[in-house]
C-alpha cells in the first residue's frame, strides 16, 4: 500500500509518527497485537495498564521490540495501577511516552517527565485540563462523553469541550471520543486538536485481539446502540447496549463487579457476560478493515475534506 506523506505538527513532532491518530489504551485489548500494528502504520500504538496485569504488560511490551521498530507508548491508568513503582515500571521499559489516567495529573507528571518522558494527561473537563497543564503535563488527551469506556458521570461531547479547552490552553491535544475517520478528524481539528485518539474503530480492526460478535456488534449496531451507566456515581461507564447493560442502565450503583467476567466478553464473545466499553461512533463504522487502512483512509479523507471546505471559502 502506497503510503501518505507525513504529517507535521506538533503532536507528530512530540511523538515521533508520521501521523497524529494514537490508539486508546483499551485494557487487555490494547497490547502487542494491536498496538504494533498500529504503529508500523505510522500511529501510535499504546500498550494498556488498566488491567492491573503488569507482569503480562512487561511482556507485551516486550514484545512490540519485535513486532514493531517504530514509536509506541504506554497509558497509566491511575484508577487501577496505584502503586507509585509505576513510574519506575514504564522507565525501566525503555518507554519515552506516556498517558496518564483517571487520576491526578499531580501524582505521576513530575516523576515521568525527570525521567526525560513526554506526557499527555487525559481529561473530561476543563478544570481537569487547566489542572493537568498546571501540573506540567506536554499536552492533553480531551475526552468527549461520546467515546466508550470510563467517563466523568457529568459529561461533556467532544463539540462543547474541545473547543472550551483550547479557549484556555496553549499545550498540544489530542481529541478523543466521536472520532473514526476523516472527516472527523477534520471536524476535530477544526476545534482546536493537533491529533486523535480511536477507541472502538480500533476495537473493530481486523487486527483487533476481541472475539468477532463484539466486532460485528459495532459494525451493525445504531449511534443509538450505547448505554451510559453510573450517572449518579462513579465512574460512569459507556458501553454496548445489551440485555445486560440494559438492565444496568436504569441502576444508581453500577459495581465494577459487573466486569468481573470481562474477558469472557472480550475474547469469549459472550455479550451478556459482562459490559462492553463501546463509543458512540459504532453508529458509523460500517466494516472491519485492517489497522492499516484505517489510517491510512482517515489521513486521506481528512486532506480531501480539509481542501473541500478551504475551497469553498
Amino acid at each position: 500500500m502506497t503510503k501518505s506523506a507525513p504529517l507535521r505538527n506538533r503532536v507528530t513532532e512530540l511523538l515521533g509518527v508520521d501521523y497524529p491518530i494514537v490508539q486508546a489504551p483499551m485494557g487487555w485489548i490494547a497490547r502487542s497485537q494491536l498496538a504494533s500494528a498500529v504503529s508500523n502504520a505510522g500511529a501510535l500504538g499504546i500498550i494498556e495498564t488498566s488491567s492491573g496485569e503488569l507482569e503480562a504488560v512487561r511482556l507485551e511490551i516486550a514484545k512490540m521490540r519485535e513486532l514493531t521498530d517504530k514509536p509506541f507508548g504506554v497509558n497509566v491508568a491511575q484508577m487501577f495501577v496505584r502503586d507509585p513503582s509505576i513510574v519506575d515500571f514504564v522507565v525501566e521499559q525503555g518507554v519515552r511516552f506516556v498517558t496518564t489516567s483517571a487520576g491526578d495529573p499531580r501524582q505521576y507528571t513530575s516523576t515521568l517527565k525527570a525521567a526525560g518522558l513526554t506526557v499527555f494527561h487525559v481529561v473530561p473537563t476543563l478544570s481537569a485540563a487547566l489542572k493537568a497543564v498546571e501540573a506540567g503535563v506536554d499536552g492533553l488527551v480531551v475526552e468527549g462523553g461520546e467515546g466508550g469506556g470510563f467517563k466523568n458521570p457529568r459529561d461533556v461531547s467532544t463539540m462543547v469541550l474541545l473547543p472550551l479547552v483550547r479557549s484556555k490552553v496553549n499545550v498540544p491535544i489530542i481529541a478523543a471520543g466521536g472520532v473514526c475517520d476523516g472527516v472527523s478528524m477534520a471536524a476535530a481539528f477544526a476545534l482546536g486538536a493537533e491529533g486523535v485518539q480511536m477507541g472502538t474503530r480500533m476495537v473493530s480492526a481486523l487486527e483487533s485481539p476481541v472475539h468477532e460478535n463484539w466486532k460485528n456488534a459495532i459494525v451493525s449496531g445504531a449511534e443509538t446502540d450505547t448505554v451510559f451507566l453510573n450517572r449518579l456515581s462513579r465512574p460512569g461507564l459507556r458501553a454496548l447496549r445489551t440485555e445486560r447493560t440494559t438492565r444496568l442502565e436504569r441502576e444508581e450503583n453500577v459495581s465494577l463487579a459487573e466486569m468481573s467476567r470481562i474477558q469472557d466478553l472480550y475474547f469469549g464473545g459472550d455479550l451478556e457476560s459482562s459490559i462492553a466499553l463501546t463509543g458512540q461512533v459504532m453508529g458509523r463504522i460500517e466494516g472491519i478493515k485492517t489497522v492499516a487502512d484505517i489510517v491510512e483512509e482517515t489521513i486521506v479523507v481528512y486532506r480531501e475534506t480539509i481542501a473541500a471546505l478551504s475551497a469553498s471559502i
